[in-house]
């Protein structure tokens, strides 16, 4: 079997940033279901491994020849966490905040005719409501700790023990946190028919779905890059010191 196919989908989302938008485009989970090899990724999608193969690879030689993206395996943790809270949570937030009043428009308009409309929402509200808790808990306990023991490595001074006994306990946390809005997502998705709107659809009604389908690929890259990189990189340093 070919080697790559061998390889588990959080590898090589890892190795090649742009083989998550191939996988999104795909629907195969590379952020909280990345542990599967891409044969058995392929195989459960029903999808051709040999056209994957050729994605990924054309994926590969364009990024080549773009401007090279950041290495988030080899950049400071600090920057990784910084482009996380900036970018990710940034716009988590500011989605939330918009999506909530279309809900309410779309809703009280087609809700009657769709009333799988009610069942997203009501979804997503409780997904809004975790990941407002979740994001709060990275950015006032854990991430502050993983900049101190960062600094502490560069400084070649010994790293303060946490107060959660070791950074694997909120990470272990944060995975599973993360895991239930990957069932979210995949309820919304399912609920939905794949985001796609109906004929009866206003202009408003299809924004909305398109707003979830972008919400859902952040939400996935935003843990792509916190439980395949920065996780990992974290749990690495804090055994190495």
């Amino acid at each position: 079997m070919n080697v790559t196919a061998e390889k588990t989908v959080r590898d090589l989302a890892v190795e090649n940033a742009a083989a998550t938008k191939i996988f999104e485009k795909l629907g195969i989970d590379y952020c909280c279901g990345g542990n599967q090899s891409l044969d058995e990724a392929c195989r459960a999608a029903n999808l051709p491994l040999h056209q994957v193969l050729d994605s990924l690879e054309i994926a590969k030689q364009t990024t080549r020849l773009e401007q090279k993206p950041n290495d988030w395996q080899r950049e400071p943790l600090a920057d990784l966490i910084a482009h996380i809270n900036g970018t990710h949570h940034k716009y988590t937030r500011e989605e939330i905040a918009r999506l909530g009043p279309l809900f309410v428009k779309v809703c009280s308009v087609h809700g009657q005719n769709h009333p799988e409309l009610a069942e997203i929402r009501a979804i997503f509200a409780g997904l809004a409501q975790e990941l407002a808790m979740h994001m709060m808990k990275e950015e006032m306990v854990l991430f502050p700790y993983i900049l101190r023991m960062e600094e502490s490595v560069i400084q070649k001074e010994p790293i303060l023990p946490p107060p959660f006994g070791s950074v694997q306990n909120p990470v272990s946390m944060m995975e599973h946190e993360h895991d239930s809005a990957g069932a979210a997502l995949r309820a919304m998705r399912q609920a939905s028919s794949g985001y796609s709107a109906p004929p009866d659809a206003c202009i408003s009604y299809r924004t909305l779905y398109k707003a979830l389908a972008e919400f859902e690929a952040d939400l996935h890259q935003h843990i792509h890059l916190e439980n395949n990189i920065l996780f990992p990189r974290a749990i690495a340093m804090e055994q190495a010191n």
